[in-house]
């Protein structure tokens, strides 16, 4: 089974960039996020969904 959320961690690597970067996409709602605890997550899905949109502005 893959992964539904990333830790910030993990979505900053996955995309490649760093923590204030991928913050700095949160914060401009680019990215959803969710709450378990105190941990803030990312949703995968929304991950794919960035990237798309890049791949399309770029082509």
């Amino acid at each position: 089974m893959e992964p539904i959320n990333l830790s910030i961690i993990d979505a900053a690597r996955t995309l490649g960039i760093g923590r204030s970067k991928l913050y700095d996409l949160i914060n401009a709602g680019h990215l959803e996020t969710v709450k378990l605890g105190t941990r803030t997550l990312v949703r995968v899905a929304s991950i794919k969904a960035f990237s798309d949109s890049l791949a399309k502005r770029a082509a």
